[in-house]
């Protein structure tokens, strides 16, 4: 699998700015991946305090990684819009990735990154944002192998799947989190903080379903294409992202990079990972067309 590049995903979580910091100088030292996203995607409220990005982003570089800055992927007041108008002034000097479409108009013209909350389902959507200057594109999470195959034949742009970690499904402008705790959005108390991976959620059967995550709903299981990176790369996608969950995200980079490099087997890789991460569903029931927290086994 030559030239395959891998990158890390914009943190989801609210964690503290210790933490944050502390994981991203791991990342930088230790991490054998290509792209590193920082920036807030779920909320910017959580961006109150949180100073440390120049020293992180200073960091990153020096280790070689190239960084881009992710933005919100739900605009929705004046504050929402100047921190994405801030954002697109660093445009000349980090590749920024749009993840609302008010963020794509801001960047047009310009060598941008096209995020996977930006539905790109077809060829002339596709067509549509490299010609405004996409140079990247993370497609959505639900699409099938037909949809990826058919994408990357007429792709200009680098194509990005998600290969690891819990799938965002939606994104609302009301906070459950915040609900689920007797508290109002504006007097959140930055309650999603108590989940570092979001807050699980089951049916009224009892069964694990999504997971709450502030304004974001994602998949209960975490998505699994370990096993799929030879035909991604087969069909010409070469960006592959995973996204951070509080777990040993260095060893998980390890895993995927050793996989990709044909270090390991994909059996091995996936031993390994299953062993990393003990008593977690994995899913990729998305790329195979059935429902998407399914596991379907391939050799």
């Amino acid at each position: 699998m030559q030239n395959a590049r891998l990158n890390l995903g914009p943190l989801l979580f609210n964690w503290d700015s210790g933490k944050i910091r502390d994981f991203y100088f791991r990342i930088a030292d230790e991490a054998p991946v290509d792209r590193v996203h920082i920036g807030e995607v779920v909320c910017a409220k959580r961006l109150a305090g949180k100073d440390y990005l120049p020293e992180v982003m200073d960091r990153l570089t020096a280790a070689g990684k190239q960084v881009v800055l992710s933005g919100l992927a739900l605009i929705m007041d004046g504050r929402d819009q100047q921190i994405t108008r801030d954002l697109t002034e660093l445009a000349d000097d980090y590749l920024i990735e749009a993840n609302d479409i008010s963020t794509v108009s801001l960047l047009r013209g310009r060598p941008h990154a096209i995020g996977p909350f930006i539905n790109v389902y077809n060829e002339a959507t596709l067509k549509y944002y490299e010609q405004g200057g996409a140079t990247h594109i993370s497609l959505p999470y639900e699409l099938p192998e037909t949809s990826l195959q058919a994408l990357s034949a007429h792709a200009e742009s680098a194509l990005e799947v998600q290969v690891f970690g819990r799938l965002p499904l939606a994104i609302s402008a009301r906070c459950y989190h915040a609900r689920a705790h007797k508290l109002s959005k504006d007097g959140c108390q930055y309650v999603c903080d108590k989940d570092p991976d979001g807050l699980p959620v089951t049916t009224m059967e009892g069964q694990n379903f999504l997971a709450i995550n502030g304004l974001q709903t994602l998949s209960y299981s975490y998505c699994n294409l370990m096993a799929e990176l030879p035909a991604l790369t087969a069909m010409g996608i070469r960006d592959f992202r995973l996204s951070p969950h509080d777990v040993d995200m260095v060893r998980i980079s390890r895993i995927y990079r050793d996989r990709l490099n044909d270090r390991l087997s994909s059996p091995e890789a996936n031993d390994a990972l299953e062993q990393e991460m003990f008593a977690i569903e994995f899913s990729n029931g998305y790329y195979h067309g059935v429902a998407g927290r399914e596991q379907i086994n391939i050799a």
